[in-house]
């Protein structure tokens, strides 16, 4: 399977760099790092370490059996139309945040599946990506349901040696990362902290907080996602990525817009009751960006 990594940043490189061990991977980013993973190879360093060389470049190719999209979700609609030139057999997102796969099917003229992953990783330096926390991804069609599609992307991520589920109830389960990310993004971004510092004292009460609130608007929605299921998942997100700065750290870190309107911003857009707990996070979140602009 030739996979074309659209957004090669962290994640992307990472998942790219595991891809390319048995499948043709075409990673795309920017420079430096994309110049130097062409010169030299991918260095994943950290949990596994070991050489990938994925083909790296600025712009998309011609085609591709998937398209595998690991962009902010603000670069979401730029990611599509440079996508919409590329013939794909299908579109895979494994974003943080909300409405990123409905962006993407309405400029690509192939099956958009949905996807999570918790994978941990952060880019060290040109041509080098750090995996700190082993994970898993969940695949499937984004309405739920069968999908062939999503099938044989699952088998060409087992063969890699990429932990998969391909899933039928991917609406669930895009509300159950978007509590997991409303939980841990915002917070360890305003403390400066690894995601580790939610696991006790007044970090885990936090993060249980806003994923509580997040599984009550994914009811109101029509989700059956349980204040249990929310905090318990977060719990083993930040039990297994202890070591990882999450990506909202990251942005805030590196000077960046973050994704607070996709995730935290999108469970207070959403609720029909105040969420207090997320609505603070965004808030903080968007006066940060806002004093950033200024300086």
């Amino acid at each position: 399977m030739h996979v074309v990594v659209f957004g090669a940043g962290s994640l992307g490189s990472l998942l790219g760099g595991m891809l390319a061990r048995a499948h043709e991977v075409t990673l795309v980013g920017r420079d430096p790092h994309v110049a130097a993973v062409r010169r030299d190879g991918l260095d994943v360093v950290g949990v596994e370490e070991f050489r990938a060389d994925p083909a790296a470049d600025t712009a998309v190719p011609e085609a591709a059996d998937l398209a595998l999209v690991a962009v902010k979700s603000g670069d979401t609609g730029d990611a599509a139309r440079a996508l919409a030139d590329c013939e794909l057999s299908a579109c895979l997102s494994v974003q943080n945040g909300m409405g990123n796969e409905v962006t993407l099917a309405a400029e690509l003229d192939c099956p958009v599946l949905a996807g999570t992953c918790s994978y941990g990783a952060r880019l060290e330096g040109p041509g080098t990506v750090a995996f700190t926390g082993r994970g898993e991804v969940v695949l499937g069609a984004r309405a739920g349901g069968p999908s062939p599609v999503a099938d044989g992307v699952g088998e060409a991520f087992d063969a890699a040696g990429i932990e998969t589920t391909v899933a039928t109830d991917m609406p669930t389960r895009l509300w159950e990362k978007l509590a997991v990310n409303a939980a841990i993004n915002a917070a360890t971004a305003l403390a400066r902290a690894e995601n580790g510092a939610l696991a006790d004292g007044p970090g885990r009460e936090l993060a249980a907080d806003a994923a509580r609130e997040t599984a009550r608007v994914a009811r109101e929605r029509g989700v059956d996602l349980t204040d249990e299921r929310a905090v318990s998942l977060t719990e083993t997100v930040v039990r297994n990525t202890a070591a990882n700065r999450s990506s909202t750290l990251q942005d805030v870190e590196a000077g960046r817009p973050t994704e607070v309107d996709a995730i935290n911003g999108y469970v207070v857009e959403r609720a029909a009751e105040p969420v207090p707990v997320n609505e603070t996070l965004t808030r903080l979140l968007r006066l940060w960006e806002r004093e950033r602009d200024a300086r």
